[in-house]
């Protein structure tokens, strides 16, 4: 008699885990007011990056004969009281928020913020104590006054000396409006890291307790490794989630300066320095192109941004599921 053949179990095939990050972004692509905010940010923010490129004139090119002209084909936002296209200006204003957004994002919350944290979290004790109540004291007075009193103190050293900068190199560098971005970023930053080095020492305080962090200890890790390697990874999804919530905050905050005079300054175009000149019942009446179209323009980045952060807070923090 033949002999039943045993046929072979099929092993099931391997399922691999996937990742708390590769879960949250496919969590957040599935989310089409996300996807479409993310979209509609990266084409205004990309264009006033490529702004030169984007638009066929010049931000501060004046033709008075078109002056305050309403929406065209040549120009479809209109033009300004000079003759300068309004679209362009936008542009531009856009191209201003991307930098001042960017710089004070890297240099305060990110940067500042997150190194706070972790030496605050992880070291505790006084450094911890030292550092919380230094982020304690400076967000414990009014930001637009101390932002003023800086801006003001020390933009006049900051434009000399660059402007010895530019005798000695031969290049125009004040007429960009680098000196604006430079201490309008500075004077944001001071005052943006001390919320996210207080979430992020919350989250350190938690991670370090865990084994990974005693595995590492045990083998000998520097202490830098084990913050930048093994803790901070772990606390990056609430961070992600408080960068996103807070780029309107600062995108807010430069047009809000610059609205009352003290950001940047003409000719360098703002979103916040359109509406300031622009800003009358007189306008809006007569020519209500040239209010309009920058309170649109801000209005959607704005409400795009808050969009965008809830719907990575829905993904990326596990809570919110």
């Amino acid at each position: 008699m033949l002999r039943d053949e045993v046929q072979p179990a099929l092993v099931p095939p391997v399922l691999r885990g996937r990742s708390y990050w590769t879960i949250s972004m496919r969590r957040l692509l599935r989310k089409k007011i996300g996807v479409a905010c993310l979209t509609i940010i990266l084409v205004m923010y990309g264009s006033g990056i490529l702004a030169p490129l984007v638009t066929p004139y010049g931000y501060n090119d004046q033709d008075l004969s078109i002056a305050k002209q309403g929406p065209s084909v040549g120009h479809p936002f209109g033009t300004d009281r000079l003759g300068r296209d309004i679209l362009t200006r936008i542009i531009y204003g856009l191209r201003t928020t991307v930098i001042i957004t960017l710089v004070t994002l890297v240099t305060g919350s990110l940067a500042l913020g997150i190194t706070m944290g972790l030496l605050a979290g992880y070291f505790g004790k006084l450094i911890d104590t030292l550092i919380m109540r230094v982020g304690e004291v400076t967000s414990a007075f009014p930001e637009i006054f101390l932002v003023l009193i800086i801006v003001s103190t020390i933009k006049a050293p900051v434009t000399d000396w660059v402007r010895g900068i530019e005798d000695t190199i031969g290049i125009e560098i004040v007429s960009l409006g680098v000196v604006d971005y430079l201490v309008l970023s500075l004077a944001l930053a001071i005052f943006s890291w001390f919320g996210m080095a207080r979430m992020v020492r919350g989250q350190v305080l938690q991670a370090r307790e865990n084994q990974y962090v005693e595995a590492a200890r045990s083998v000998g890790c520097s202490t830098p490794r084990i913050l930048f390697r093994h803790v901070l990874p772990n606390v990056m999804g609430p961070v992600i989630v408080l960068v996103s919530a807070g780029l309107a905050g600062i995108a807010g905050s430069e047009i809000f300066l610059s609205f009352l005079g003290i950001g940047i300054q003409p000719p360098t175009p703002s979103l916040g320095l359109m509406i300031f000149e622009n800003g009358s019942i007189s306008v809006l009446r007569s020519t209500p192109h040239l209010l309009l179209f920058p309170v649109g323009t801000l209005s959607m980045l704005l409400f795009t941004f808050n969009l965008l952060g809830d719907a990575v807070n829905d993904s990326f923090n596990p809570r919110a599921r």
